[in-house]
């Protein structure tokens, strides 16, 4: 993996904020980027319909059962 200057600033930035976003372009690295500062998070992903649905139709239910480690994509 190619080493990224956003490493030292993420991991600065999550002692200070519970959630953060990672945006840019497709195919940009923001993923791999994610799970390699993040490691020992759960990784999930909105692109499994079956999971966005169940967040969008009951966002607690979805929060309580992912609550512990969670890493969003």
């Amino acid at each position: 993996m190619i080493k990224r200057n956003l490493t030292k600033k993420l991991k600065e930035l999550s002692k200070k904020f519970p959630v953060l976003a990672v945006l840019g372009p497709r195919q940009s690295g923001k993923t791999t980027l994610s799970q390699a500062v993040f490691s020992k998070h759960t990784h999930l992903s909105f692109e499994d319909l079956e999971l966005r649905a169940f967040a969008q139709e009951d966002p607690q239910g979805f929060l309580k059962e992912h609550k512990s480690n969670m890493g969003l994509f």
